[in-house]
């Protein structure tokens, strides 16, 4: 496939804001987690909360977006001068040749949360001031970072569960290959609310603890909130970072546990590897989506080993970040940016002895050498598989 260049990006999580906080985090091996304090959630887990989402104020004219999953985006966009590059390819290539592409799973559900608690109870109604299309509806944050940017060209949001803001990039890619546009902002965002917090809680895939992903004693995922976005551009002699492959697959297993073979996975990774005319071997390090939870870690190292057969080393790092949901796929893509820029391939937080079912090789502690290539995986419920390839033009 034709390559493309990510000529800037900006990310925000419990690690932090911008580029150079996640760094610092992740080479100290400092994890965002912290004990639950977030809207009197009666449950005794760990959660990735970013700090200063509530201080956040959106601009007057788009006060109708106001949310928490709003504010998170707009965060993350006024880190890294990443609205002076947006600025810079606006000037390269229109308003209306620059795409949208954004992932999501749960947008502004926390908005619908407190609009519920305010019902009027007599006659079972939403308070008045409650809006939908602009605060719950998936459609929310594209349409808000749209006319934050001001931009004109193609929209999509993308709902995939886990793997929504990894999906984005092969949409951005499909449509610049089309000529519908000559560049994209591809990003995500998920923030907390009850319903992810209590639904998790409630299929038994929360622990109590910081999570261990891929550790003989884990027992589950802590869920995080973040936003990431980045440029997408075509590849020239100027490119220092590039999206070399994707790859998509879905399981149709079931609603929200995963092949336990990895077929489904398999597929993604191999058609990742395919688009970007790499062997397995080429691959220097694998980004896991590793939840943390039995099922999913076994059933992607049953793919990862399938085709790999150890030969790259593997981490997750949501021991860091937390599970993010819908904002999993573009901020492990852009920690994976960060392990390519630094040659470092990070450890696998809070893990400390490796399920013996589990064959790949999983990293624990963070490892300086040089990376050309990374992969990342992102799987969610329902079967939506994504893996992507992120790494050094050759």
């Amino acid at each position: 496939m034709r390559k493309l260049k990510l000529s800037a990006y900006t990310l925000c999580s419990c690690l932090g804001q911008g580029k150079q906080e996640h760094r610092d985090a992740l080479f100290a091996e400092c994890a965002g987690l912290r004990q639950v304090d977030f809207e009197n959630i009666d449950l005794q887990t760990w959660i990735g909360r970013v700090h200063g989402v509530e201080d956040v104020v959106l601009p007057e004219k788009l006060r109708a977006y106001e949310c928490r999953n709003n504010r998170l985006a707009q965060l993350a966009i006024e880190s890294d001068n990443f609205v002076d590059s947006v600025r810079l390819a606006v000037s390269r290539y229109g308003t209306r040749r620059i795409g949208l592409f954004i992932g999501t799973s749960t947008s502004g559900v926390l908005e619908a949360e407190y609009a519920y608690a305010a019902r009027d109870l007599a006659q079972d109604i939403l308070p008045k001031d409650f809006s939908y299309n602009t605060t719950q509806a998936i459609s929310s944050v594209g349409y808000f970072v749209r006319q934050l940017l001001r931009l004109e060209g193609p929209i999509e949001v993308v709902s995939t569960a886990c793997s929504s803001s990894a999906n984005v990039f092969a949409a951005a890619h499909r449509f610049m290959s089309a000529g519908f546009c000559d560049a994209a902002i591809v990003g995500g965002v998920d923030s907390l609310c009850q319903m992810t917090l209590y639904g998790f809680d409630s299929l038994q895939l929360v622990s109590q603890l910081p999570c261990r992903p891929c550790d003989r004693d884990r027992d589950g995922m802590n869920v995080g909130e973040a936003a990431g976005f980045a440029i997408l551009e075509w590849e020239d002699s100027n490119a220092e970072l590039c999206l070399l492959g994707y790859g998509e697959s879905s399981d149709a297993w079931h609603m929200s546990a995963p092949d336990p073979t990895g077929a489904g996975a398999a597929l993604a990774i191999r058609a990742a590897l395919t688009r970007a005319g790499l062997e397995p071997l080429d691959i220097d390090y694998i980004n896991l989506h590793g939840s943390a939870t039995v099922a999913n870690d076994l059933a992607e190292d049953a793919a990862v080993f399938e085709i790999f057969g150890g030969c790259a080393p593997c981490s997750s790092t949501k021991g860091f970040s937390g599970h993010v949901l819908g904002a999993a796929g573009i901020i492990e893509a852009l920690f994976s940016c960060l392990a390519v820029e630094s040659d470092v391939a990070f450890r696998t937080m809070n893990t400390v002895n490796v399920d013996h079912a589990i064959r790949s090789p999983i990293l624990l502690e963070t490892h300086r050498t040089p990376i050309t290539n990374v992969m990342s995986n992102s799987f969610g419920f329902g079967g939506g598989n994504m893996s992507l390839i992120l790494g050094r033009p050759s």
